[in-house]
């Protein structure tokens, strides 16, 4: 397992290094060697940061965790990680999903499925031709924090959505 660490508006100094390579690297019984682990330390105003994302295939495993101490947003990511394998692994089994970038011991391995996804409600509605922007106001009037809508720009569904900042984000397919 390779982990790449990085800081945003921080230099990672040697004992965050050595806290993050010691909580991830409880990681490495899932992974193989060449699985990249790529970790963003960033601190703004009192909110102390870590994003961790795994790419493996198919999928990618991700958590973000804030709190005023680096120390235990490292602790809280680790934990995060660990849950999402084990829900992971259960899909990668059940759906004979491709699985290289996994341990063949953490596959064979038997978890107990803690919180498993219930979808208890399907909304439909109908979906017309709409640019971002337009899409923006429509999620505002509705109070939403995101918007899923037709885009008339590139004939693909979208979703527009509100950012910590007071800010938008647009998410377009890729194939």
């Amino acid at each position: 397992m390779n982990i790449i660490i990085s800081g945003k508006n921080l230099s990672v100094s040697d004992g965050l290094r050595a806290a993050v390579e010691e909580k991830l690297g409880k990681l490495e019984r899932y992974f193989t060697p060449d699985t990249e682990v790529i970790v963003t330390l960033s601190v703004e105003k009192e909110r102390q940061k870590i994003e961790v994302t795994i790419p493996v295939k198919g999928t990618i495993i991700r958590s973000e965790q804030v709190s005023n101490d680096m120390y235990v947003s490292i602790d809280l990511v680790e934990e995060v990680i660990e849950r999402q394998l084990r829900k992971y692994k259960n899909k990668i089994v059940d759906r004979k999903q491709e699985s290289s970038n996994f341990q063949k011991e953490f596959l064979e391995k038997e978890f107990e499925e803690e919180d498993e996804v219930k979808i208890i409600r399907t909304k439909k509605f109908g979906i017309k031709p709409m640019y971002p922007e337009d899409a923006c106001v429509q999620m505002e009037l509705l109070g939403h924090n995101f918007f899923v809508f037709y885009n008339a720009e590139t004939d693909q569904v979208n979703v527009v959505y509100k950012r910590n900042n007071n800010t938008y984000g647009l998410i377009e397919p890729e194939f």
